[in-house]
């Protein structure tokens, strides 16, 4: 095997994880230099989708690749997509996000990011504990996900759903949905109260 198959082979690997598509620096790391990834992405092989991230051309398109490539555009090893997006990924109620939520550390603040991406930045970024993976993605768990979407204001019947579609097929509990909700402004904290009351779970 030359070094071009292997190359070719890490980089397929690699975005075959995620739903075709790659990151500049991704390629980089599978030994295509510059030189060669601008070659293949004017001829069309690579199919550039935002700065620095591609997708292969032969690779069937992904129902959420414009997700995938949101996420890897805002840096994969710090960004999780979030609030209503995650609902959406989660199967939490039946919210359709005007654009695509994805949450950075505050220290990224200065990430522009492109048409159609909503970018949240906080000084509490979720933990491992908080993060779930989806279709290779880093994703805001449950929780995290109704009460992030809850305090941005995502319309309140779409919450509540949330928060019984989640209770009811287990996904997290109402004791850990009222304790992450005590750091929570009050009205998310009511919002939460108000959905577990049909469910009897205390």
């Amino acid at each position: 095997m030359n070094d071009a198959t292997s190359a070719r082979q890490q980089l397929f690997q690699i975005a075959s994880e995620q739903g075709g598509h790659f990151t500049a620096a991704q390629a980089r790391a599978c030994g295509y230099s510059r030189a060669l990834l601008s070659h293949h992405a004017k001829n069309g092989r690579f199919i550039r989708v935002h700065r620095g991230v591609y997708r292969l051309r032969d690779y069937p398109s992904s129902p959420r690749g414009d997700v995938v490539a949101a996420w890897l555009a805002a840096g994969s090893e710090v960004a999780v997509v979030s609030h209503e997006t995650a609902l959406e990924l989660l199967d939490l109620s039946d919210v359709v996000p005007d654009s695509i939520h994805v949450t950075l550390p505050r220290r990224r603040r200065w990430y522009r990011a492109p048409t159609g991406v909503t970018v949240h930045t906080t000084e509490r970024p979720p933990g491992e504990d908080e993060i779930v993976r989806r279709l290779g993605m880093r994703v805001t768990g449950p929780a995290r996900s109704i009460l992030d979407a809850a305090e941005w204001g995502t319309e309140p019947g779409q919450i509540e759903k949330a928060v019984r579609d989640a209770v009811d097929r287990a996904m997290t509990t109402a004791s850990e949905l009222r304790e992450a909700a005590g750091a929570r402004p009050g009205r998310v904290r009511r919002l939460v109260e108000r959905a577990l009351e049909p469910s009897g779970e205390f």
